[in-house]
């Protein structure tokens, strides 16, 4: 081991109190990037005159990630932990968006740029954007914003998308846009974990042929080798890359990385062979790389046996995210069940826990959350799941390690971002086109009013749900219904639903507003509300916040007005406190108690802004 030879650089470390930052799902894309092979690329940005290859917003605002802005939020991001004096930090996948050399060699820049100016060290493991098949294959969006605000599509081939609308640019292509496979990311990355370095105390694989007393650099790096890390089975006849990792970069603290990505080969109509359902994560994982349970089992118990502090990290959450709401999503019949495909199983979580793992951070689902699970033995693991930075609510973990088994955990939010609005210019071009061209695809240009990258991120969010989730995700005649409500009319129709049905308790009340019932008279009275205090907001911003909740959990109430939460509760619970009473016989109004049901589960989560972690017990503890 290097322990002596390593004082050096062990000493741009606080060990007291050390801090790490968990970076997720970052998305980056290099709007400033140079394409090789092309002379020219890309558009001019008025506000600087530089070239910037971008992302419409029409496509960014149907998508689960904001795909130009992030750049700066990187940077912003960056920053804070500069001025915080953090020196690790973990990117746990989705670092890149579908892996291409352009973004890559942008993300490396600015990464070897913060290690040599600031001494950070970055620690990555892939995530299925970052490696789309594991082997070199083609990549390109038709969705790249060009001139005239029209959309301007970019292939790494040209057999593989034929531009003949009047309203985008013929195809470009360039080698730049493909997606890299295992050996072209674990090398452009190779310095950020991938492989050792003489600094660092410890590092190893699932195949290493060494443990920590026999440990060398030497041996590190012979192992190092992607020839050497490939697990094979049945369904990796030839063996795929994994490219997970153990490494102790400071004395006493080991950092687990474990790629979760899983490649089951099929073919298309064509005969083509792909690797679809990576996103699924470790309900994958289970059936096809066994191995690596059993490889953190042997970590975490040399970790006890030596003292070290273990913390891993992935792309996949290992315990469910959804808050016990999993029976209310499914009976709501959305149409992709809010992902829950990519929802660990209880046996994902029992096996994790069973190996020893006490703390494990994830992404990949863009929220957060916290998420804890106690196995049929009694040991505990608790799931930390970070925000994405190209996503509301923008944010980033802190981990603190206070003691042996006490951690503290703060999510630390990027909201002042410089220069997020760099390229609004682009898009008023954009809104113009659209605007002539094709209205139906109009997107709401208030969100060039923003003044902050977190209201930026939440009028994405907003977009998103009323572009994409609301008309192709959930029941169509039940979405019609629920969003042209006004939040007055939810709160009569919450008030004694056995004794009418729904839609006539309305027609009622309307017509005799005077006869409003008392409950709902002592229920305002007692918020110090007004009936119509209600009427601000519809069903719609009910579902919207709904998924304000979802993704950002308890950090939501920062964005929703006090005084709607105060209403929302109040409707939630008048609905639900009749349940028991109605013989469930309308479609309508179970989907409305299953919709309560579900913002309720989302209101009420584990604590997760600011929380003490207890590794011993299995505790957690708000800080807030």
């Amino acid at each position: 081991m290097c322990v002596d030879s390593c004082k050096p650089y062990l000493t741009k470390f606080d060990t007291n109190n050390l801090k790490i930052a968990v970076l997720a799902d970052i998305h980056f894309q290099d709007v400033y990037g140079k394409f090789k092979d092309l002379s020219i690329g890309g558009i001019k940005n008025p506000k600087n005159g530089k070239m910037v290859t971008m992302r419409t917003m029409e496509s960014q605002l149907k998508s689960t990630r904001i795909f130009n802005e992030n750049y700066f939020a990187l940077l912003a991001a960056l920053d804070d932990l500069v001025k915080k004096n953090i020196k690790l930090v973990l990117l746990p996948g989705d670092f890149l968006d579908d892996g291409q050399p352009i973004h890559a060699r942008g993300l490396k820049k600015i990464l070897d740029d913060y290690n040599q100016k600031y001494g950070i060290e970055f620690f990555l493991i892939t995530g299925n954007h970052d490696i789309l098949q594991p082997f070199v294959s083609k990549g390109g969006k038709k969705d790249f914003l060009g001139n005239k605000g029209m959309p301007q599509p970019i292939m790494s081939h040209d057999d593989m998308y034929t531009s003949n609308l009047e309203e985008e640019h013929p195809v470009i292509v360039t080698e730049d846009i493909k997606s890299l496979g295992y050996i072209g990311i674990s090398t452009i990355f190779a310095d950020f974990g991938f492989s050792p370095k003489k600094e660092y105390v410890y590092w190893e694989t699932p195949f290493s042929n060494y443990n920590y007393e026999t440990y060398s650099f030497e041996k590190a790096l012979e192992n190092a080798s992607i020839r050497i890390r490939k697990n094979s089975s049945k369904h990796y006849k030839y063996g795929f890359p994994d490219i997970s990792y153990l490494v102790e970069p400071v004395s006493g603290v080991w950092l687990l990385a474990l790629d979760a990505n899983v490649y089951v080969a099929h073919k298309n109509s064509e005969n083509e062979v792909f690797y679809p359902g990576v996103g699924i994560g470790y309900n994958n994982l289970i059936n096809n790389k066994n191995y690596l349970i059993d490889w953190v089992k042997k970590v975490t118990q040399q970790a006890k046996k030596l003292n070290k502090k273990l913390i891993a990290f992935s792309h996949y959450p290992i315990v469910d995210f959804n808050d016990g709401a999993i029976e209310h999503i499914k009976n709501l019949n959305i149409s992709d069940q809010m992902q829950l495909e990519r929802a660990p199983k209880n046996e994902v979580s029992e096996a994790f826990a069973d190996a020893g793992l006490k703390i494990h951070f994830g992404g990949h689902m863009h929220i957060n959350d916290t998420g804890i699970y106690k196995s049929a033995l009694g040991n505990t693991i608790i799931n930390i799941q970070t925000p994405s930075l190209a996503a509301y609510k923008p944010a980033y973990k802190l981990l603190t390690i206070k003691t042996d088994s006490v951690f503290d955990i703060e999510t630390v939010i990027i909201d002042d971002v410089p220069r997020y609005d760099e390229l609004f210019d682009l898009y008023i071009e954009e809104y113009t086109f659209v605007k002539g061209n094709k209205p139906k695809s109009l997107w709401n240009k208030d969100i060039l009013s923003t003044k902050s990258y977190n209201e930026f991120a939440n009028w994405h969010l907003k977009e998103l749900v009323r572009l994409r989730h609301l008309t192709s995700e959930w029941p169509l005649g039940f979405v019609d219904y629920f969003t042209s409500l006004s939040g007055s009319e939810l709160l009569v129709m919450s008030q004694g639903i056995a004794v009418d049905s729904l839609d006539e308790r309305l027609i009622k009340i309307k017509q005799n507003p005077e006869k409003i019932d008392l409950d709902i008279l002592k229920g305002l009275k007692e918020m110090d509300q007004d009936l119509k205090d209600f009427d601000n907001w519809s069903g719609f911003d009910f579902i919207f916040d709904l998924y304000r909740y979802r993704s950002a959990d308890h950090l939501a109430t920062r964005d929703i007005e006090s005084k709607r939460i105060e209403q929302y509760r109040f409707i939630i619970d008048s609905f639900l406190e009749q349940e028991h009473k109605v013989k469930k016989v309308s479609q309508k109004l179970n989907q409305i108690l299953e919709l309560m049901q579900l913002f309720k589960k989302f209101m009420n989560g584990e604590p997760s802004d600011h929380i003490k972690v207890n590794l011993k017990t299995g505790k957690v503890i708000s800080i807030n």
